[in-house]
């Protein structure tokens, strides 16, 4: 036997090896499951007064807690900026938006390291997070393969995420991204596939693999929802559930959630309903075809609800019986903010319409009638469905009455709250208290650093005394609202509130460039006046004034400031990027799709495309070379039976194509072109060349004016995400032949209409 004496020395015979000690988590720490619902109204879940099935919330809110009383900022990027930090928007830097941001501290778009997210808190204490589903914390520039992936899940401490970037995505054709990759669907519309269901399969998948390596570790679950943010799209069986459901109309059905809401106890004895707003049109006054229009609108939106309700219900299922967890899980379900009037008043079958300068009107919604909800459509309901899915509040989304603000929150912990069957809490509560109680719940305190990185104050506090007693004080009693200029402050009771519009959107005379000292603020006593009908702001003006000196001082404090409801400003001074613009574009096949706002630019402006190709023999040449969006707006140069085309799909609303007269491409190398030049704003001549010989001609009469797509899709080469932007194929549709190479030349400035990307920003939270 060899002896190492001579070279080690006999020392390490007296040495005792040692092990830094492994983070453990508390003995019977929780699990923890987020649940983040989008764009759901107060007056929307089962278990808040609302008719729509929602049996598996319902379930969770018999077994637990529902917070009557709890709120958010009114915008989805900002409220799950506070879900995560358990900081205000503002101090966190996410004061709007991170595609309207700008270079102020408060609204800059980017949270720092200072402020630690719930999954680096929670990992630094032995817990196993996952996140599955939106983020939407990352501004839509850095959503590339090319992009800093510090901002991503990944890069705030989720050990794995399975989900999508931006506002909102297809249902049935998401764009999709895995840790720090793009992936592809798993299946498409043909097989069955919804983004739901998949969320569901990939939280039921993460945990089923945790579990096979660490049983015993406690795991932080976030899942975030698509549903039920635009489109609303579920499985035609699901919408059909609700035919002829919604015919009564919106202000029946208002009335009619709001006296379950009274007898539930969601809303207190004496609450009065708001009154529908002089925009909003009476059910009554609608046409019967209208009216028809309206309700399919609304049966759509029910089916999205209910189907993830019963997505929810597969992951609990699995906590509870495959697991055995749930008795020490935590579950809580919110939504980020109130129901969403994006589709305006008579409902909209494309978002990108609108901001087009196109949007449908009542006659095509008629005829389309049947297509909402499916594939080819972005549908989002009218502002009516939207008043009366925050029933009894005013306002919505986006403003900061209580309708753009109070919002459903479940909280379950069988083994560990100890309430009363079916409680119902009115104590005052914020999105920023959410993490504060998943950590007064573990029994662990928030850390002073995180990987060397001094922390910044948690700001919320714990309302878990108010989870297990009913009869416990409110644990917050002041919290300040600003989203866009409209702006709002909560003290003991009493709220003052001012909106700001940014635009004429209700013709209410109110004038966005009027000065903010000329804002008009509102006072209400919400203890008794909850949905703000009485404003007492004449009558007790020592007491608004109290509320308005409150407010400054915490705007002050919260990096609010400076006041700005011009979100064009953002726009026209956008953040620097590394990305430059350049007048030429190069791209490979079979990449991952090019996000509109880092790809070539070419609406509204004179452009070249060049693709070398080389086509196999015996194989029919076809397939995409080059597409940019879907079946809701975009373009695609591609090949059908070896003769090569053109389509310019406006926003879903005109299709021009321009078609290449020669023969199939004979196998062999190829150049294969498409020029663009412009004979006036949004139109021009299209020409097809091939082997630069010119094989086609063709006008373009209207092109799109503002962006192709705003549910995500891409540029992408020798393939197609989808649904095709074409009629003439389904996508991938990918090229049979081989592509070496496309390239873009682009001469002039990129067009850019400042207002019509305004309009799609804000159309997609």
């Amino acid at each position: 036997m060899t002896s190492f004496e001579g070279v080690i020395g006999p020392s390490w015979r007296e040495s005792t090896p040692w092990w830094a000690p492994e983070v453990r988590a508390p003995a019977g720490a929780p699990n923890v499951l987020l649940v983040v619902l989008d764009d759901v109204g107060f007056a929307q879940l089962g278990c808040y007064g609302s008719d729509i099935a929602t049996p598996v919330m319902d379930r969770l809110a018999a077994e637990g807690v529902r917070l009557a009383n709890f709120h958010t900022t009114s915008l989805c990027s900002p409220t799950r900026a506070c879900l995560l930090t358990g900081r205000n928007h503002h101090t966190v830097g996410m004061g709007r938006i991170a595609d309207l941001a700008i270079g102020f501290p408060g609204h800059n778009g980017m949270i720092g390291r200072e402020h630690g997210f719930a999954s680096e808190i929670l990992a630094a204490n032995g817990y196993l997070p996952i996140a599955v589903g939106k983020w939407h914390l990352t501004p839509e520039d850095q959503t590339h393969m090319a992009a800093d992936r510090s901002s991503w899940p990944v890069g705030r401490g989720f050990q794995r995420w399975y989900g999508f970037h931006g506002g909102e995505t297809h249902q049935f054709v998401p764009t999709l991204f895995e840790d720090n990759h793009w992936v592809p669907p798993p299946a498409g519309p043909g097989d069955g596939y919804h983004l739901s269901e998949d969320l569901a399969d990939r939280t039921i998948s993460y945990l089923a693999e945790l579990r096979a390596v660490d049983a015993d570790s406690p795991f932080f679950a976030y899942l975030a929802f698509g549903a039920c943010h635009s489109p609303h799209h579920a499985p035609p069986e699901w919408i059909e559930r609700y035919a002829g459901h919604f015919d009564g109309g919106w202000d029946r059905w208002r009335e009619t959630t709001f006296a379950r809401q009274l007898e539930l106890g969601v809303m207190p004895p004496g609450t009065e309903l708001s009154p529908r707003p002089p925009w909003v049109p009476a059910w009554d006054e609608l046409d019967p075809e209208d009216q028809r229009v309206a309700a399919r609108f609304m049966e759509c939106f029910a089916g999205f609800l209910s189907h993830a309700d019963a997505q929810i219900g597969r992951v609990i299922q699995f906590i509870e019986q495959g697991l055995g967890e749930l008795e020490n899980t935590m579950v809580i379900v919110v939504s980020d903010n109130g129901a969403s009037s994006e589709g305006g008043r008579n409902g909209s079958i494309n978002d990108a319409r609108t901001w087009n300068g196109i949007p449908a009107g009542r006659k095509e919604l008629r005829a389309r009638l049947e297509e909402i909800g499916t594939a080819s459509t972005h549908n989002n309901y009218p502002w009516g469905w939207t008043m009366a899915g925050n029933t009894p509040f005013r306002r919505w989304k986006r403003e900061v009455h209580e309708g753009g603000i109070a919002d459903p929150c479940i909280v379950c912990w069988p083994g560990g709250l100890d309430a009363e069957p079916s409680a119902v809490r009115h104590q005052y509560a914020h999105a920023i208290d959410v993490l504060p109680t998943i950590l007064d719940a573990i029994g662990v305190d928030a850390p002073e650093a995180l990987g060397g990185v001094p922390q910044s104050p948690i700001e919320g506090r714990s309302f878990l005394p108010v989870l297990r007693d009913g009869q416990a004080p409110p644990t917050r009693t002041t919290q300040y609202y600003e989203m866009l200029g409209s702006r709002a402050i909560y003290h003991d009771g009493w709220k003052a509130v001012t909106f700001k519009p940014l635009g004429g959107l209700y013709d209410d005379g109110l004038d966005p460039d009027a000065p903010f000292d000329d804002d008009r603020w509102e006072l209400y006593h919400v203890a008794v006046d909850p949905a703000e009908v009485h404003d007492l702001a004449e009558t007790e003006p020592d007491q608004l004034a109290d509320l308005v000196e409150r407010w400054w001082a915490e705007a002050e404090a919260h990096q609010v400031l400076p006041l700005d409801n011009r979100p064009l400003a953002a726009l026209e001074a956008p953040r620097p990027s590394r990305i430059r613009e350049r007048q030429r574009y190069v791209y490979f096949p079979h990449t991952a799709p090019v996000p509109e706002a880092v790809s070539v630019q070419v609406r509204n402006r004179n452009h070249v495309m060049a693709v070398e190709v080389t086509v196999e023999p015996g194989r029919d040449p076809s397939g995409v070379l080059l597409a940019q969006g879907s079946v809701l707006g975009g373009w695609t140069l591609y090949l059908l039976g070896g003769v090569l085309r053109y389509e310019h799909n406006v926003a879903g609303a005109q299709r021009h194509r321009v078609l290449g007269e020669h023969p199939p491409l004979p196998p062999g190398r190829h150049r294969l072109g498409f020029e663009y030049t412009k004979t006036a704003e949004f139109a021009g001549i299209g020409r097809l060349y091939v082997d630069d010989r010119l094989a086609g001609e063709g006008e373009l009469p209207f092109t799109t004016p503002a962006r192709f797509s705003i549910a995500g899709s891409g540029l992408t080469c020798g393939y197609e995400v989808g649904p095709a932007v074409s009629l003439d194929y389904e996508a991938p549709f990918r090229f049979t032949g081989t592509i070496h190479r496309a390239v873009i030349d682009v001469g002039g400035d990129p067009y850019r209409d400042l207002r019509a990307e305004l309009a799609a920003i804000l159309s997609s939270q």
